[in-house]
């Protein structure tokens, strides 16, 4: 189905280890309530790559496609959304305006002049900010979205048209969330962030449990347990509410492989330092979405022992990938960020010691995450050579 490409692979000494619940069921079940009962929401599909499979010699490749999750393209939107809806309500209540605003009465405008004095902010490489953005627009709240020099015009526009204001960071993903804090600290705002540092984990938890909505699902969807969950790393906030999902529920039978760009390997290198390890330098991958050089300490927390793999995998493969998922009929839109799972997972499954090592064979079911659509149509059509909307 693709090339042969070079990859790297770990596999997790500390799987199956005990840990801290990062992620309780209780706050999952709020989410998924709330986020559900929103207009718009849809369940997206899952898709049966039956190619994948033949390619991989494996029994099944499903593909959860999140390209048109409430209209912003990526699974993202059911995080940061939710995220900022839920720091509005607690801070209508310490301030004194209401104690239990609901998600109606902050989309009617209800508490709109209250809700206009709060500021949200986050950095992002593109969809967490959309998301954002988004929720503060539908919510009520002023909006500030820090991204770093590479995130693309398209994607910048793409976060302005929620009526966010933008402002660009030099460096990286992880210059712009420092960034984010020290402005936020200086002038009162609030962080959205979907990453957690210590000090501030609990806004990033409510991101996560919103992303359980998707992993749901796709469980929900896809009948007998997968053997194998492929998904995207970056910070591993996907990632860990991925695992968190999938051993909920099928219990700890699912393998979960964390897939990533090798420009931004950051959790493959904190599995093989057994700590947290930041990536230096720029970060410069297609995978935008992914260009992350520090781990997200909640999400550490939950995959330094649930997740049974790391993979990374090198930006020709994911072009690649988007090629091949574009030339299938009917055709699926994938974004350079959606695509590292299926990478891995082909490249891996071709490697004996490697598809000896995760225990792939022709009886594997294999859940694969379609994290983002063509997020910028501009980037997408200039790597794969056509529009997304073209066929």
């Amino acid at each position: 189905m693709i090339p042969t490409f070079p990859f790297r692979f770990l596999i997790n000494r500390h799987h199956g280890t005990p840990g801290v619940v990062v992620l309780p069921d209780s706050g999952f079940r709020r989410a998924k309530e709330e986020i559900t009962s929103w207009p718009g929401h849809a369940v997206t599909p899952l898709l049966d790559l039956a190619d994948a499979a033949t390619a991989a010699r494996v029994a099944r490749v499903h593909y959860k496609d999140e390209a048109g999750r409430f209209g912003l393209g990526s699974f993202k939107a059911l995080g940061g959304a939710y995220a900022v809806m839920r720091l509005l309500q607690a801070e209508l209540a310490k301030r004194g305006v209401t104690n239990a605003a609901t998600a109606v009465e902050l989309m009617d405008g209800t508490f709109k002049d209250a809700t206009k004095a709060i500021t949200v902010c986050c950095a992002t490489d593109g969809n967490h900010g959309r998301s954002v953005a988004w929720g503060a627009q539908r919510f009520g709240a002023t909006c500030v979205i820090f991204v770093h020099e590479h995130v693309s015009q398209g994607r910048r526009d793409a976060i302005a048209r929620y009526g966010a204001e933008i402002r660009v960071v030099p460096g990286n993903y992880d210059d712009a969330v420092r960034q984010a804090q020290k402005d936020a600290d200086a002038r009162g705002w609030f962080v959205v962030s979907d990453t957690s540092y210590p000090g501030y984990t609990e806004v990033p938890r409510d991101v996560m449990q919103g992303y359980r909505v998707m992993a749901d699902e796709a469980a929900d969807q896809i009948g007998a347990a997968p053997t194998h969950a492929f998904i995207q790393g970056g910070v591993g906030g996907v990632a860990a509410a991925v695992a968190t999902q999938m051993r909920a529920r099928f219990g700890t039978g699912v393998r979960v492989i964390i897939a990533e760009p090798d420009k931004a390997a950051c959790l493959l290198a904190s599995v093989e330092a057994g700590a947290p390890t930041t990536i230096p330098g720029d970060l410069d991958t297609l995978m935008a979405g992914l260009a992350c050089g520090e781990p997200s300490l909640l999400a550490w927390q939950e995959l330094e022992r649930s997740a049974f793999a790391v993979i990374s995998v090198p930006d020709d493969s994911a072009v690649a990938c988007m090629k091949a998922l574009a030339a299938r009929t009917p055709r699926v839109v994938a974004g350079e960020s959606a695509v590292a799972g299926l990478a891995a997972l082909l490249l891996a499954a071709r490697d004996p010691f490697a598809r000896a090592a995760l225990g792939l064979d022709e009886s594997s079911r294999i859940l694969l995450f379609g994290t983002e659509g063509a997020t910028d149509p501009e980037v997408y059509a200039r790597l794969v050579g056509d529009a997304p909307s073209s066929k």
